[in-house]
C-alpha cells in the first residue's frame, strides 16, 4: 500500500495561482491508497452544494474523507485531512495549539486496509522550537496514542523540523522512521521549486515496513504547492512471510523449546 503526505498550501502554487485541479493531477500521478493533506480547505459553512478543496479532491480521486478543522480561514474550515480508497471506520481530531501561535492539530483515521486495521495520524506542527516541544509531548501523552489499538500506527505530516531536534528524537523512540538516505537521493521537500529543507516525515510501526519511498518531484509538483509530496510504499509483513531463519528462531523459543537452532 502507498501513503503520501502533502502540504498543499491552500492549493496556492509557487506561481501565486490557486488551483486545486493541479493538486488533483499531482496526486493522481502518485496513485496512493492513503493521502494525508495539510493546509487544506473544507466546504464553506452554511453554503450547501459548494464543494471545498478536500471534497473536490475526494471526488476526483474517488476517495473517502476524514477532515480535522484547526481553525476557520476566510470563512472556511481549514486544517488537515486524510483521504483513502478504503473504508474509514472512525476518525478523531486532536488539538495541538500552543499559546498565541497559529492553531495546529492532528487527525487520526482508523482505516480498514486489506492487511487489517491501520491507524493513520496526520499532523501539522508549528514553526517554533518551543511550540513543537509542547506539541510532541502532548501528542505522545495523548490517549489516542496510549489506548490499545488493533493494528499498527503510521504518523505522517509536516513537522516543520529539518534537523534532528527534540521532536525527531522523541518520535524516533516511539516509532520507526523513514530513512530517506536509503530511498531518495534528493531529500529536501520545501520549497517546491527549489527545495532547501526536509520538513515532511513518515513514522510507522511493525509489522509494516517500507519497500520504497520517493519525493514526487515533477514539473507540475514543483509549482503546484510550496511543498513536494512525500510517498512511501509499505508492505504488511505477516508471521508466515518472515525470513525462514526468523521463523525457526521464533518457533524454537515457544513453550517446550530450550535452545534456538544452531546456524
Amino acid at each position: 500500500m502507498k501513503i503520501v503526505t502533502y502540504n498543499i498550501h491552500k492549493a496556492r502554487g509557487m506561481d501565486g495561482r490557486v488551483n486545486i485541479n493541479r493538486i488533483a493531477e499531482v496526486l493522481g500521478g502518485v496513485d496512493a491508497d492513503i493521502v494525508a493533506l495539510q493546509e487544506v480547505f473544507s466546504k464553506y459553512t452554511g453554503k450547501p452544494g459548494k464543494a471545498g478543496q478536500v471534497e473536490t479532491l475526494a471526488s476526483i480521486l474517488d476517495m473517502n474523507i476524514a477532515f480535522g478543522c484547526t481553525r476557520h480561514h476566510l470563512g472556511q474550515p481549514y486544517g488537515n485531512a486524510i483521504l483513502t480508497r478504503w473504508p474509514i471506520l472512525e476518525w478523531r481530531d486532536m488539538e495541538l495549539s500552543w499559546l498565541h501561535r497559529e492553531r495546529r492539530g492532528c487527525i487520526r483515521a482508523d482505516i480498514k486496509a486489506p492487511g487489517g486495521t491501520l491507524h493513520v495520524y496526520n499532523i501539522h506542527m508549528g514553526t517554533s522550537y518551543w511550540e513543537r516541544r509542547h506539541q510532541v509531548r502532548n501528542f505522545l501523552a495523548s490517549r489516542q496514542i496510549h489506548e490499545e489499538l488493533e493494528g499498527p500506527r503510521v504518523l505522517v505530516g509536516d513537522f516543520n523540523e529539518w534537523i534532528r531536534g527534540l521532536t525527531t528524537r522523541m518520535l524516533s523512540e516511539k516509532f520507526e522512521s523513514l530513512n530517506m538516505r536509503l530511498h531518495v537521493k534528493k531529500r529536501r521537500s520545501y520549497p517546491g521549486l527549489m527545495p532547501m529543507l526536509h520538513l515532511d516525515h513518515i513514522y510507522f510501526e511493525r509489522p509494516l515496513h517500507i519497500e520504497k519511498a520517493e519525493l514526487v518531484r515533477t514539473r507540475l509538483s514543483s509549482i503546484a504547492s510550496d511543498h513536494l509530496p512525500l510517498a512511501a510504499t509499505f508492505a504488511w509483513q505477516k508471521e508466515d512471510e518472515k525470513h525462514p531463519m526468523t521463523r525457526a528462531v521464533t518457533a524454537s523459543m515457544a513453550p517446550g523449546s530450550k535452545h534456538p537452532p544452531r546456524p
